[in-house]
Order: structure tokens, then C-alpha cells, then sequence
């Protein structure tokens, strides 16, 4: 197996274990290429010249571009991965404000802080991707603070 074979396998194993099964298939075809670190470890994953996903240098975690973000919208059914915010809040956070938690009508009760989330409208179209910074019990409790710190919107 040669380098970029193996470059590809660790890129979809690491999306399949963060976002669920066949996600790595789905966001990363074969025909992809990477940025590496000076230490030649992989640092963004490109699909056409356009950033696809980053791979977070202090965990290894990947972060999502919005396209991407789109694609594991449609891959992965509802509620996973999604928080949905009301339709006040819609176009702050598409142009890529933050998401409070007093915003927040629904959360996925599966995920953790610090996952990569998809942030969703009133009708379950993906509006932002970024990162959650509470639980979803806490999400739910709280009226203030930060939800999801927001990486980019789909209007940005």
C-alpha cells in the first residue's frame, strides 16, 4: 500500500469514528489530497483545491468544512450530530456568530462537549458547523452562554 493509500485510510477511519459508519466513504474519495505539518503529519484534507476537513493538531479530531458538513448532514438521520436553533437565531449563525444555548430548541443527546456538530434550522437544513461547548443536559438547562462555537456558516 503506498503513502497516499494509507493517508486516505487513516483519514476515513478517523471520520467513520467520529461521525459514524461509512462517513469516511462518503467525505473522502479517493481522488482527495492532503496538506501536511512540517512534521508530516496530515493538517487538512483538500477535494479539488477546496478544504474538505482539518485534522485538529492538539487531538487529532477532524473539523468540517460547510460542504462537508452538508454531505454528513444527509449521510446521518435526524437528530445525530444536530443541533437545532430557532428561527431568530437562523441568520446570525449563518453568517458564523456564535450559538447560545437560550437558541437551542433541540440538541442530539448522544453527543459530548467539544464534538463537531452540525447546526440545524427549524426544517433541518444545515446552516453552520462548529464545535459544541456544553453538554447537551447543560444546553438544555442553561438560558445563557455559549452552545456551539461556530467554525463557519453557510452564508460566510
Amino acid at each position: 500500500m503506498d503513502k497516499k493509500a494509507k493517508m486516505i485510510k487513516r483519514v476515513r477511519v478517523m471520520a467513520d469514528y467520529q461521525f459514524g459508519k461509512g462517513c469516511g466513504e462518503i467525505l473522502f474519495p479517493d481522488n482527495i489530497t492532503f496538506q501536511l505539518s512540517r512534521t508530516k503529519r496530515i493538517r487538512q484534507i483538500m477535494l479539488d483545491g477546496k478544504r474538505v476537513a482539518t485534522a485538529r493538531a492538539k487531538d487529532g479530531m477532524l473539523t468540517l468544512s460547510m460542504e462537508a458538513a452538508a454531505t454528513v448532514h444527509s449521510h446521518i438521520p435526524a437528530p445525530g450530530l444536530r443541533v437545532t436553533v430557532c428561527d431568530d437565531a437562523v441568520p446570525f449563525v449563518a453568517k458564523g456568530k456564535t450559538t447560545f444555548a437560550k437558541h437551542v430548541t433541540a440538541i442530539d443527546p448522544g453527543l459530548r462537549s467539544g464534538d463537531e456538530v452540525i447546526v440545524v434550522d427549524e426544517n433541518d437544513n444545515a446552516i453552520a458547523t462548529g464545535q459544541l461547548m456544553l453538554s447537551p443536559d447543560e444546553v438544555e438547562a442553561l438560558d445563557t452562554g455559549a452552545a456551539v462555537d461556530v467554525r463557519c456558516g453557510c452564508e460566510q
